[in-house]
């Protein structure tokens, strides 16, 4: 009899300590297969050395990636807490279609009732957005922004085909900009959100490796 092969890793990078710390759970039930957390660093540089050098061992070699962590809303009327997932992640050297967003709206609603999700592009930037540049980056269809996603998502694809997604907490947004995510109750209220909808992205990943009909 020949033996199954191994369910296929997934990948969820974060930037910060405080969104590794959201997302670090013992408990991966739901999950498709073996779950990692990496803690990128800050920035597009950081995002595109840890992942490729993570995904360069063979152990990784088929593994689903998903980016998560805060972000900055671009559209009016977002709150913070607000979820965002991406359908594609733009980045200067090339976008990357994301797969299974409308499974993960679905279960980020049942994971987190009441909470708003939106979906649409998410750009990459390598600074904090605020103000003007803000607008500008909305008039290019974007609905929110983060220093990594894209570029995890990038570094991801070039590294072999599979399966990529981003999942955002809005940290801020046009009528509600922050100073600094650690000491504001925004960052907080992320904080927990992020926390709750884990099981989504279990869900995501899990789906991934259902026979198609």
């Amino acid at each position: 009899m020949n033996a199954q092969p191994a369910p296929a890793p997934l990948l969820i990078a974060c930037a910060l300590g405080i969104e590794r710390l959201a997302v670090r759970t013992r408990d991966h039930g739901g999950a498709g297969g073996p779950v990692t957390v990496l803690r990128t660093g800050m920035g597009p540089e950081a995002a595109e050395r840890s992942v490729t050098r993570l995904l360069a061992d063979l152990a990784f070699a088929d593994a689903a990636v998903l980016a998560t962590g805060f972000c900055a809303g671009l559209a009016p009327g977002m709150h913070p807490g607000d979820l965002v997932v991406a359908e594609e992640t733009r980045d200067p050297r090339g976008n990357v279609p994301c797969v299974g967003t409308d499974l993960l709206v679905k279960e980020l609603v049942r994971t987190a009732p009441g909470r708003t999700v939106h979906t649409g592009p998410l750009t990459g930037s390598d600074h904090v957005v605020r103000g003007q540049e803000r607008s500008g980056l909305r008039a290019t269809g974007a609905i929110a922004v983060d220093m990594e996603s894209a570029a995890t998502l990038l570094s991801a694809v070039r590294a072999g085909e599979r399966p990529v997604a981003a999942v955002r907490v809005v940290v801020d947004a046009p009528e509600h900009e922050l100073v600094r995510i650690g000491t504001v109750r925004g960052g907080i209220s992320a904080f927990r959100v992020l926390r709750s909808v884990i099981p989504a992205f279990y869900e995501w990943h899990r789906s991934l490796l259902l026979p198609r009909r």
